[in-house]
C-alpha cells in the first residue's frame, strides 16, 4: 500500500459501504435510477473520496474539512435509507442493516476529527 489512506481503517470500511450500496440499489425500480439511486450511489462515494481527498492533504485542518465532508455525505447516505424504506425499496431489515453500519463509520470518521483539533 503506497498510500496513506489505503491505511485508514474509515476509507476501507467507506470503500466496503460503497459497494454494498451500488449492490443494494440493483433492485430500486428503474424509474428511480436518475434520482434516488444515483443520489445514496454518489453520497456513498463521496465518503470514500472525500477521505481520500483529505489524507493527501498537509494540514490537519485540510485534513478536518474533508472529514467534516464525508461525515455529511455518509449522512446523506442515512437519509437515502430512510427515503428507500419509505418508499418500500428496501425492508426494515436491511434498512437497519446499512443504517447501523453507518452509524458506526459516522462515529469512526468524527473520533478521527476530534483527534485532529
Amino acid at each position: 500500500m503506497a498510500f496513506k489512506f489505503e491505511k485508514l481503517k474509515i476509507w476501507n470500511i467507506a470503500l466496503e459501504l460503497a459497494g454494498e450500496v451500488s449492490e443494494l440499489v440493483k433492485a430500486f425500480p428503474k424509474d428511480e435510477m436518475f434520482i434516488l439511486t444515483s443520489q445514496i450511489k454518489r453520497a456513498a462515494d463521496s465518503v470514500v473520496l472525500n477521505i481520500v481527498e483529505g489524507s493527501t492533504l498537509h494540514t490537519n485542518a485540510e485534513f478536518k474539512r474533508f472529514l467534516i465532508i464525508a461525515n455529511r455525505s455518509a449522512l446523506e447516505v442515512i437519509s437515502c435509507l430512510y427515503l428507500a424504506r419509505q418508499r418500500k425499496f428496501i425492508d426494515d431489515k436491511l434498512f437497519e442493516e446499512k443504517y447501523n453500519k453507518y452509524e458506526t463509520l459516522i462515529i469512526m470518521i468524527q473520533g478521527l476529527i476530534k483527534t485532529l483539533n
